[in-house]
């Protein structure tokens, strides 16, 4: 199912804070590029990856349990997004999280397609889109 524009324009235009699940601290990669066009245009970003201590002098977290926490402490609210450049695979276990934590929104980024876990997502009231690359979405609209 394709991804709607609509839903699209809402999470762009609405979400403030991002956890980028999966940010690399190495700029040859994808997640490290967007996550820093993310951060240069306005957004509070929330590296998540264990594997890494920051990035972009952001610090990074090893979950997002203690991303959401973070966040919370910073601003009062919640994530609003979570942008996801992990592997398919784990998108179950992101979806688990995502709902109990109450973030309202989900994007899988190029290639991260997981049509059952999306449907829980949204039978939960989560907002979602997979396989689109946030970059391109919101550099699109900004034309």
């Amino acid at each position: 199912m394709p991804n709607a524009p609509e839903v699209i324009e809402e999470m762009l235009h609405n979400a403030r804070t991002i956890a980028v699940l999966g940010m690399s601290d190495k700029p040859t990669r994808a997640s490290y590029n967007i996550g820093r066009y993310l951060h240069q245009q306005g957004y509070r970003i929330l590296p998540v990856n264990p594997a890494i201590e920051s990035v972009l002098d952001l610090k990074s977290y090893p979950d997002l349990d203690t991303a959401q926490a973070a966040a919370i402490e910073q601003t009062g609210k919640g994530i609003d997004l979570a942008d996801v450049f992990r592997a398919s695979e784990h998108v179950p276990a992101i979806v688990d999280d995502v709902i109990r934590l109450g973030i309202r929104y989900l994007w899988l980024q190029d290639g991260v397609i997981h049509d059952e876990a999306v449907a829980r997502a949204e039978a939960a009231g989560v907002k979602c889109v997979q396989n689109d690359c946030i970059f391109r979405r919101h550099t699109a609209m900004r034309d």
